[in-house]
């Protein structure tokens, strides 16, 4: 599939010449990137060409110095009075987007700019990396109106202490990117000048790793969180087992006895 198919009149999405990155920029600025029904289906297609591509790192951002505002409520208000089959369609995307993202087999990037607010945070917190502009902001101030954040608190809460948690969906604050960073909602914070360079490295060294990696790795650390510890041991044994006897940890073993480079490591 080409840039071109993938990309829409709210989403632009772009895939790197080596075809190992796949970034999808949300491009509604006038609406503070805003999810709606292109940008949700645009997402889901994007994230699943990734999946079933060559691509390893997926990177999330917005357009015009905002990474997303969450939901559009102009278009959620569409369905008041509809029955809740209509509004179970309508606020549930977020959910699929997430699991699309949680299931695919790429490293996911959030390059957060300007408001991180609501689903757009739900979003952000669902990727296993977040790059920060040192003056972003983060909040879920979808309470201000009377919703709470709902689908959005199962990757937040997974990413902060529940208490600074708890605060942050009940109270609609906005909180710094050096506070986010704090809780655990960022990777990397970088000042305005040097964003795209510390975003650009970060995906340089994730796309260095082997696919075998970073399939089974991703897939092994979801699979685990939510274990005992003993099971979790129990099974993370199993996957050492498995990557280890893969040709590529062979190639990178024999790569490094040798002083050379494995195959697999595409970017210097």
């Amino acid at each position: 599939m080409e840039d071109q198919e993938l990309s829409n009149e709210a989403l632009d999405v772009s895939v790197s010449d080596d075809g190992f990155v796949v970034r999808a920029t949300i491009d509604r600025p006038e609406e503070r990137n805003s999810l709606n029904e292109p940008v949700i289906l645009g997402l889901l297609d994007a994230i699943q060409f990734a999946d079933e591509s060559e691509a390893r790192v997926f990177v999330l951002r917005g357009a015009g110095g905002t990474f997303c505002s969450g939901g559009d409520l102009s278009e959620m208000s569409g369905v008041i009075g509809q029955g809740s089959e209509a509004y179970r369609e309508q606020f549930s995307s977020l959910s699929a987007i997430v699991q699309e993202m949680v299931d695919a087999s790429v490293l996911t990037v959030a390059a957060v700019e300007g408001y991180c607010l609501a689903g757009g945070l739900g979003l952000a917190s669902a990727c296993e990396f977040v790059v920060a502009r040192d003056d972003a902001e983060f909040g879920t101030p979808e309470v201000n109106v009377g919703l709470f954040p709902a689908q959005a608190m199962a990757p937040i809460m997974r990413s902060v202490d529940q208490k600074a948690g708890l605060k942050l969906l009940f109270t609609g604050e906005h909180v710094t990117a050096e506070e986010a960073a704090e809780m655990g909602l960022v990777t990397e914070l970088a000042p305005e000048g040097e964003f795209e360079a510390t975003l650009n490295d970060l995906v340089d060294q994730l796309v260095n790793n082997s696919p075998v990696l970073i399939e089974v790795g991703k897939e092994a650390y979801y699979t685990q969180r939510d274990m005992g510890f003993q099971e979790a041991l129990s099974y993370l044994k199993e996957i050492i087992t498995v990557v280890a006897m893969s040709d590529a940890t062979e190639e990178g073993i024999n790569a490094f006895l040798m002083d050379d480079d494995p195959e697999w490591e595409v970017r210097q």
